[in-house]
């Protein structure tokens, strides 16, 4: 038996299309989580189901997702970071808490329509992890903290396919009408996320420029992230984009485009999906968040754990709090969260 985790989009619906077409026993898992109207969306998944003549499980994981995405989302920007909720709850609910559910309910894995690839190697006796046949809708960024064990227990039927394909297809059944092109990304915000922070206080602070002149205040820093260029509220004859978030001094730190350039990263937390690929340092392609272009860099594991990242070519707007992904061609090897760069490091002056 297998469930497939619904979220009411078009993705997940037609992979419990194709898992019916091989003949597969399977029944349809929604997970309540935060989302802006669950009736709405329940109704939603129910109609898929009637129409795939398959059962439907629900899950309440709402009080899991608060204290382990929400509140991690929320501490990273009082931290001054900008954080990516997506990977974490896809480590921590989606192949944690909702991956145990199923298997309580009798599951032996769990799929989802995820545009990624799954293969074991015998070689190094592990599951392995790949980019997505559709170059424009690969999701292995998403999934770079994955364990084995999770690994083990997940299913990908929409590795081969393309979006067109998905969509063309479920139109012909008939499945697309019923659902909807896309699921929300980040499925807890309708509107700004800072409305999140709207009955929390934070002190406004200094804008200084890299060259260490004060030219205006901020609002607080949970409002900014690494690379913004609209809504700093000054006018200095030419853009200026976010550099760095001082946490400690309470300080925006704002500059010319060319500051956004960094050679350079450290990794914490950092994570390898099959321990065969950790090595003290190895060459490897690393994307810097999820729609961003690979680049090559070298990897060296520190002493204390840590991963320093240097690029052969330095890359614009590499953002703390963020993840780092490490590929080798198409095959996920891990990754890490990225460090603030010490502010001193960033005035010129």
């Amino acid at each position: 038996m297998i469930a497939v985790a619904l979220s009411g989009g078009v993705d997940s619906s037609f992979a419990a299309h194709l898992l019916l077409q091989k003949g597969e026993k399977i029944f349809g898992l929604y997970a309540l989580l935060s989302q802006p109207d669950p009736e709405k969306e329940i109704d939603r998944v129910q109609k898929i189901c009637k129409f795939l003549k398959i059962p439907l499980k629900i899950v309440d994981l709402r009080a899991s997702f608060q204290e382990r995405v929400i509140a991690y989302f929320k501490d990273r920007y009082r931290r001054g970071l900008t954080p990516n909720p997506c990977i974490v709850c896809n480590r921590e609910i989606k192949f944690g808490l909702l991956l145990e559910k199923a298997k309580e309910l009798g599951a032996s894995c769990l799929a989802t329509g995820h545009y990624v690839r799954k293969v074991f190697n015998e070689k190094n006796s592990c599951y392995e992890l790949l980019k997505g046949c559709d170059p424009g809708k690969d999701q292995s960024y998403f999934l770079a903290l994955l364990t084995q064990e999770q690994l083990k227990d997940a299913l990908f039927p929409l590795g081969e396919w393309r979006k067109e394909e998905v969509i063309r297809e479920s139109v012909k059944l008939g499945l697309f009408s019923l659902t909807s092109p896309e699921s929300q990304e980040v499925c807890f915000i309708k509107g700004d996320y800072r409305l999140l922070f709207a009955a929390e206080e934070f002190p406004p602070g200094e804008i200084i420029t890299v060259e260490g002149k004060v030219v205006g205040r901020h609002r607080g820093l949970f409002a900014y992230t690494v690379g913004q260029r609209r809504g700093l509220g000054i006018r200095l004859g030419r853009p200026y984009y976010v550099i760095a978030l001082d946490r400690d001094r309470n300080r925006l730190i704002i500059g010319p485009k060319k500051f956004l350039k960094r050679k350079s990263l450290l990794l914490q937390k950092v994570h390898f999906l099959c321990p065969s690929y950790r090595e003290e340092s190895f060459e490897a392609l690393v994307r810097i968040r999820y729609r961003h272009k690979e680049a090559r860099a070298r990897v060296d594991i520190l002493p204390s754990g840590e991963a320093q990242v240097n690029f052969c070519t330095p890359q614009e707007a590499v953002t703390p709090g963020q993840f780092a992904v490490f590929y080798r061609q198409e095959l996920v090897m891990g990754g890490g969260e990225i460090k603030p760069y010490p502010p001193e490091e960033l005035i010129q002056n």
